[in-house]
């Protein structure tokens, strides 16, 4: 368990990659495997591994995450001392959103001088592991180090282009971050997930803002990482790097996989959520279902074969969904056809209509759209 350990939950903001998506919602806050979010997998983690303390910084778009984590009862993180933290953006004398996660983070030190642990664990939005916390806590610990990165072994990819590479010297000493352009056989994947010394992270924010030389945390780290004791651990699991659309898309389909839906949602804890109470799922005598994950409060009258279908959701008798995500409380109506695409919630495609993407380009259906058949 991790004692003396509080949590962030970054603010940096990727929500322009994901189109109509994150119209709506931050992209930690993209709906997930039929009933969850996002950030229910970075709470979850946190609070398995005994944190007690999470701050999230929620960006530009707060509605949907208010909405969703409310006070934090799912994580049990609802509670008199510690518990949640939820810090909207933070605005200049002329109304705009502060630029940059430094300014961000200066304007809550009241909350970070309040905070009784000494250490934080700091996350990005947009990495989905179930890292083993405690062992790479305890590394940090033994090491004494300032800030330890964790990472991930990866067959390069085309998937993995200008993802970021933690490049390590001879000895496995960390040496930097930079992007991966593809010519390596191999890249040690940053999953974005940092522990560092509470002293270190408002030195590192005071010191930035004083020089006034970066906006972003990361860029400040880099710019004077050999005044930091810096260490890495090496995490063997699953990694999902959701940093557009596609790549939400592939990972939602991943989870088809049993191997990797078995570790991403009981490994290392369950995964929690806000609760919404629904009838189970009926299917008709007339309807075929395939490798599918499928939420409770559906409809299933046509054909669903490797897709997800959220909570609530209807297809009508004739309708094929195929290698799709269908959200919360969407309608696929008779006789349509939907194929490598991502409906957003309370979407409707009427009858006869047909929607096709591909794996590198779902096609993208708006929240609360319908579609209708040209006449």
């Amino acid at each position: 368990m991790l004692d003396n350990c509080f949590g962030i939950i970054s603010s940096k903001s990727i929500s322009e990659d994901f189109g109509s998506l994150c119209k709506p919602r931050p992209a930690y806050m993209l709906p997930f495997g039929g009933r969850y979010r996002l950030v229910d997998f970075m709470l979850s983690n946190m609070v398995n591994h005994g944190i007690a303390t999470v701050a999230v910084y929620t960006g530009d778009k707060v509605r949907s995450t208010m909405d969703h984590i409310g006070d934090g009862q799912p994580w049990e993180l609802n509670r008199r001392i510690s518990g949640l933290h939820i810090f909207p953006p933070q605005h200049s004398d002329d109304g705009h959103v502060v630029d940059g996660d430094i300014t961000q983070y200066y304007l809550t030190e009241d909350f970070l001088e309040l905070v009784k642990e000494e250490n934080l664990y700091l996350i990005e939005q947009n990495k989905l592991a179930k890292i083993d916390l405690s062992k790479a806590y305890q590394k940090f610990l033994d090491d004494d180090a300032d800030i330890t990165l964790i990472y991930t072994e990866v067959e390069n990819d085309d998937i993995y282009l200008n993802s970021e590479n933690l490049i390590l010297g001879d000895e496995g000493e960390f040496v930097n971050i930079g992007k991966n352009l593809g010519t390596a056989e191999k890249i040690n994947l940053f999953i974005g997930s940092v522990f560092i010394k509470k002293s270190v992270f408002r030195d590192m924010i005071r010191i930035a803002l004083e020089h006034g030389e970066e906006r972003y945390l990361r860029s400040a780290f880099l710019r004077n990482k050999k005044d930091y004791k810096v260490t890495t651990y090496k995490h063997d699991g699953h990694v999902e790097d959701i940093r557009d659309a596609a790549a939400y898309y592939r990972a939602s389909m991943n989870l088809l996989d049993d191997d990797i839906f078995k570790e991403l949602f009981f490994e290392g804890g369950s995964v929690f959520t806000r609760s919404k109470d629904e009838p189970p799922t009926f299917y008709t005598d007339d309807s075929k279902v395939e490798n599918s994950l499928v939420a409770n409060g559906c409809i299933i009258e046509g054909e669903v074969v490797n897709s997800i279908i959220f909570r609530g959701v209807k297809i009508e008798k004739g309708a094929v969904v195929k290698d799709s995500i269908v959200m919360q409380k969407s309608v696929i109506k008779k006789d349509a056809y939907v194929v490598k695409s991502i409906l957003d919630k309370h979407t409707t495609i009427c009858e006869s209509v047909a929607i096709v993407g591909t794996k590198s380009n779902p096609h993208i259906v708006e929240k609360n759209v319908i579609i209708r058949k040209a006449k």
